[in-house]
């Protein structure tokens, strides 16, 4: 006898209808649903490490750690199949929608959480390995792409954004069990922090947490009256310039959705083919750095694939017009949000 999955009655609704359902009336938790082997996962590393304490976590409307409380925010999104079904049309993207990045986003979270728990930015070695705690959050930052002082973990170089971030993501990395950081950055100047974090981690590890947090987190999905409607047109709002689909309809002017035949190139395959002339041209009126040229290409690149757009095949008039719109984005916008996890 075939078992049938059991569904809520939102599962079966249209995509018009789902984003009419207030976020709490989703009814959502971790405990059954996808999400729970990844929890399991991360305090089976934090085991591994000695680590007695294994913060909580719950459901909220992005990746989070709330400032100083040690707990771990989950999109809601990522429990149920048919709500990351939705995320990926609204969102274009599904922030840790892989396993790898899933627990990569865990991982970080759960960096700032031991952070919290154990007061370490208040100490004076943290201090002086990642800097001032209390330095202001921007909206956005510049950093190194190939700086070696920093770890490689999450996209947009994250750990140069602040000192907080530092430390989780170099948490992150050293809490991995495959990352073999010793070996990968031994030449490295930022091993100095992997070794701070292995210390100080081993110095905690079966010590009881200073800092607990047992009443309702912030931003939690259980409490949220908005419409799903809502959240994402907040989301999309946000971001700005960083949302997958904000350049969609100057693309579709630069472009064309008609296919000519042997007359026709893909609009993407014309940005990657010519993407060295972009980014020397773009590079040397404006300053910018040839990394993130390079990268604002591939990203309208990406779009012009899942938009289908195509160009006239040899029309100069195209890469003129494509250099003049990374001119512009590169010359009012190209700074990383922190918003982008």
């Amino acid at each position: 006898m075939t078992k049938t999955r059991k569904t809520s009655g939102w599962e079966e609704l249209s995509d018009d209808e789902l984003l009419q359902v207030r976020i709490r009336d989703l009814k959502l938790q971790i405990p059954g649903s996808s999400m729970e082997s990844f929890v399991e996962r991360l305090y089976e590393e934090l085991d591994a490490k000695g680590i007695s304490c294994h913060p909580s976590c719950y459901l909220a409307d992005e990746w989070l750690t709330p400032d100083k409380i040690p707990v771990i925010g989950i999109p809601f999104c990522l429990t149920n199949p048919r709500l990351r079904q939705l995320e990926q049309k609204m969102m274009y993207e599904i922030e840790g929608g892989s396993d790898s990045l899933c627990m990569k986003l865990l991982r970080h979270e759960c960096g700032h959480a031991l952070n919290y728990a154990y007061q370490l930015y208040r100490r004076t070695r943290w201090r002086e390995t990642f800097g001032l705690f209390s330095a202001p959050y921007s909206a956005s930052y510049d950093y190194q792409p190939y700086s070696r002082r920093f770890v490689i973990h999450l996209e947009d170089n994250y750990a140069q954004s602040h000192p907080d971030e530092d430390f989780a993501e170099t948490f992150a990395v050293w809490l991995a069990s495959n990352s073999r950081w010793r070996e990968k950055y031994k030449d490295w100047p930022v091993i100095r922090k992997l070794r701070y974090v292995d210390h100080v981690m081993q110095r905690i590890a079966d010590q009881p947490a200073p800092v607990t947090f047992r009443g309702r987190p912030p931003y939690s999905a259980a409490r949220m009256t908005s419409t799903l409607a809502a959240h994402y047109e907040r989301k999309r709002r946000a971001l700005g310039s960083e949302f997958q689909g904000y350049y969609d309809d100057t693309l579709r002017e630069l472009f064309t959705t008609t296919h000519a035949g042997n007359a026709s190139i893909k609009a993407a395959r014309l940005m990657r083919s010519s993407r060295t002339r972009f980014v020397n041209n773009v590079t040397r009126w404006t300053g910018h750095r040839k990394f993130d040229i390079r990268q604002l290409v591939n990203r309208l690149a990406t779009r012009c694939d899942a938009l289908e757009l195509y160009a006239k095949a040899g029309d100069e008039e195209y890469i003129i017009g494509v250099t003049a719109l990374l001119t512009t984005i590169a010359s009012n916008t190209l700074t990383v949000s922190r918003k982008r996890r």
